[in-house]
């Protein structure tokens, strides 16, 4: 039988994906099947004789669409090339190069990426001659991309007294008139931005009834993935394309809409009972991730949102360990509690460091786990985001410290002589530059006293010059009459480094902002703790920021050296986890005002979101999960009291085991090391995926454990490196996702077929 394949999936997959005509909603459940059921959906279409040609299917990810792709290929051959399936970016990228000249773009338009758009927009506002440190370039783009997304063009902008008024109590009127020279010039340069691709796919669809026809007969059946993370650009777009023949199947989960900073609306999966009355609802409520109290403490949490679907997750898996709750005195003590409790379940449990994984709610709290993570020696890698000493903003303070430390530390000097901005120009620093050349000296030296070396700047920027030579040297003056702390505070506030980014009320400037703070918080720690201080040091008064410079230097050094470890523990934020599994989670920081964000707890719509976030992180689990907070944390220097977070209170008390006392090394705390952190937890076998094997292959010398991300990159004919095989060639590829295999002929060994999750393979 043709459609036999339907016998992988349990009755409510089934159901949702045979029933093809007219609008359909699948609600599923976290590990609940969701991209099986799409991928079989769209191979069941063809199937039963639908053109592949007919067929879009949105996604948000071009490695889930790719994934897809190769699942669907497996199921019905290479029919499924055809269907148009991808990101909403890409899809429609494809259609505006066929349809772009209406709108007056030619098929060879540009794309530009964010920092494209943000260059051009700190070219404009230095053009309009406006204040740049009030008109950021981040700031202001981020407001043209929210009117975008929101279908507001620079007329609209431009006419609406709403918007007016609230760009001139906030101090920023000419936002309005950026926006306007902003589109013009990405028009006379042939280029759209990201929110281009959506918002002119829009207008081609609204003013050219045309093409909204074409495109109407063109896509008879259309599915959209993760649907509560669609914006109004992109509800309007699948609206207008199934408004013909109404075949839309949209799958989501209300309950795992996290993205509305980024303009996410989930009101367009709660109101598609309204768009489409005669819709028919499939819920897939059977999770095959996690453990019963898992899967049972998610639906707890969950219950508290008023503004849900309803549905009942449940799990034929075993029991499970309960949910462990670890409290620390302090965010420095939290750290080292998770990192021994991941130790020790690593022995117990005779675990691969991949099968691990911290989340938290910012990127700023992964200094402590990053921290306490080198001192055991595990490896780790953060997604996401940088390492918290490579960041950005991090990178410019310390340079601020390298160079009060050491004046002639030109990478510091380079990075920082016009940052803040100050009005030392890239002309003066080049001219500077050949300077110190021909004179055979540092640059320090001649920026110290331009006369003397003859730099032809003019009188503003020779004051320039010297006024920022005179503060760096103040700095140094006190680099061993003040602690560590006094000094970097000192210097961060003198520099107006914290003003400069806090200007920027961007998710981003804000995620920046509080890992300055946490960089300060570092520094406090590092100057309050003698205890690892040597019987000598513990002489001086106080720890100067030169140890403290000493110290992060080798922190990072040691970074390099793990880089290409690829068995390493995972840490992300909550966000960027979404969509991932992994047997061990920790969840951390669950405080008021961290975890729920202070930022949420203003209206209830915020806080319901700041719960989605949370049932997130809770089903990431698969065989364990771990919670822990910090009853007092670090912020701007004092050292506060923390209150455990509300979500913890949610969970029913059934599902958790409240925390016990553990010795950890160095804390002074003596309670036995008995009292185990995850007693009980053993590895369970989850339809397929056997833990125990998994975790016995990551300590095998003949299956290491392999770079994931090479899967997608693998093709047939390519040479291949394995670490006992040696060289060969990829004859077959089948399978997909974690079963992937790879049938390769070896030069040494002959033919081989390997599972490619552990093989480790390095493309030559």
């Amino acid at each position: 039988m043709k459609t036999d394949f339907l016998n992988d999936l349990n009755e409510a997959q089934q159901h949702a994906v045979a029933h093809t005509e007219g609008p359909s909603m699948v609600i599923a459940g976290a590990g609940s099947g969701k991209t099986r059921v799409l991928t079989y959906r769209v191979a069941y279409l063809i199937r039963t004789g639908v053109d592949p040609f007919h067929i879009l299917a949105l996604t948000f990810t071009n490695k889930a669409a790719r994934e897809m792709k190769e699942r669907i290929m497996n199921l019905v051959g290479m029919e499924a090339k055809n269907v148009w399936m991808g990101t909403f970016h890409s899809i429609f990228a494809r259609v505006l190069r066929m349809e772009g000249n209406r709108l007056g773009y030619t098929s060879n338009y540009s794309i530009y990426d964010t920092q494209d758009s943000r260059n051009l927009v700190k070219a404009i506002v230095k053009e309009l001659q406006l204040d740049n440190k009030v008109y950021t370039h981040n700031f202001v783009h981020h407001k043209i991309s929210i009117a975008k997304n929101n279908l507001i063009s620079p007329v609209d902008y431009n006419q609406d007294p709403d918007i007016i008024t609230a760009d001139q109590m906030s101090g920023k009127p000419q936002i309005g008139a950026i926006y306007n020279i902003y589109n013009n010039r990405l028009k006379k340069a042939d280029a759209m931005d990201f929110d281009d691709l959506l918002f002119n796919t829009y207008l081609l669809l609204r003013n050219f009834p045309e093409v909204m026809i074409k495109y109407q007969r063109k896509f008879k059946y259309i599915l959209v993935d993760e649907y509560q993370d669609t914006n109004i650009v992109q509800y309007n777009i699948v609206k207008r394309l199934a408004a013909n023949n109404e075949n839309l199947c949209v799958v989501g989960d209300d309950a795992q809409s996290i993205y509305a900073f980024r303009g996410a609306n989930i009101r367009n999966i709660l109101n598609f009972k309204k768009d489409y009355p005669g819709h028919a609802l499939f819920k897939l409520e059977q999770n095959y991730r996690s453990t019963k109290n898992i899967v049972n403490a998610a639906n707890s949490i969950i219950k508290n949102n008023q503004k849900q679907i309803f549905k009942k997750v449940w799990t034929s898996n075993d029991e499970g360990a309960r949910i462990h709750l670890l409290k620390a005195r302090t965010d420095t003590e939290e750290g080292s509690l998770v990192v021994n409790s991941i130790f020790e379940n690593k022995m117990n449990n005779r675990m691969g460091n991949e099968a691990f994984a911290i989340l938290y709610r910012t990127n700023a709290q992964s200094r402590s786990f990053e921290e306490a993570l080198r001192k055991l020696n595990i490896p780790y890698r953060i997604y996401g985001g940088l390492s918290f000493y490579k960041r950005k903003e991090i990178k410019d303070l310390l340079a601020y410290f390298r160079l009060a430390i050491n004046n002639k530390d030109e990478e510091a000097l380079n990075r920082v002589i016009n940052y803040p901005a100050r009005g030392i120009g890239k002309t003066t620093i080049e001219k500077a530059v050949v300077a110190a050349r021909e004179a055979d000296k540092s640059m320090w030296d001649v920026i110290g006293d331009p006369d003397k070396y003859r730099l032809k700047v003019n009188s503003g920027t020779r004051q320039k010059l010297q006024d920022f030579s005179m503060m760096i040297r103040s700095f140094t003056a006190m680099l061993f009459s003040k602690n560590a702390y006094d000094l970097a505070r000192h210097i961060a506030y003198s520099i107006r480094i914290l003003k400069d980014v806090s200007e920027d009320q961007t998710p981003e400037g804000i995620s920046r902002l509080e890992n300055l703070d946490e960089l300060l918080n570092a520094i406090k720690e590092f100057t309050e703790d003698s205890d690892e201080l040597s019987g000598e040091e513990k002489k001086k008064e106080y720890r100067t920021l030169d140890e403290f410079m000493q110290d992060v230097a080798l922190l990072t050094d040691a970074d390099e050296k793990d880089k290409e470890n690829r068995d390493h523990v995972s840490l992300m934020t909550v966000h960027a986890a979404k969509g991932l599994e992994f047997p061990y989670i920790y969840v951390v920081g669950l405080e008021e005002n961290l975890f729920p964000s202070i930022q949420s707890l203003h209206n209830r719509a915020d806080l319901e979101e700041e719960r989605r976030l949370f049932y997130v992180a809770v089903t990431r689990a698969m065989v364990a999960l771990t919670l822990s907070f910090a009853q007092n944390r670090y912020r701007w220097g004092n050292l506060t009291y923390c209150e455990p977070s509300r979500f913890i209170e949610e969970i029913d008390n059934q599902y958790i085991e409240h925390p016990k006392k553990v010795h950890i090394p160095g804390m002074g705390n003596e309670t036995p090391k008995k009292a185990s952190f995850q007693q009980g937890v053993t590895p369970l076998d989850f339809k397929g995926r056997n833990l125990k094997k998994l975790s016995a292959a990551a300590r095998s010398d003949d299956v290491p454990p392999g770079d994931f991300a090479i899967i997608d990159d693998l093709q047939p004919g390519m040479q291949v490196e394995h670490q006992r095989f040696g060289q060969g060639k990829v004859l077959q590829l089948e399978g997909y996702g974690g079963s992937k295999k790879a049938t390769i002929f070896f030069q040494s060994v002959g033919q081989k077929q390997l599972l490619l999750k552990y093989a480790r393979l390095k493309i030559l």
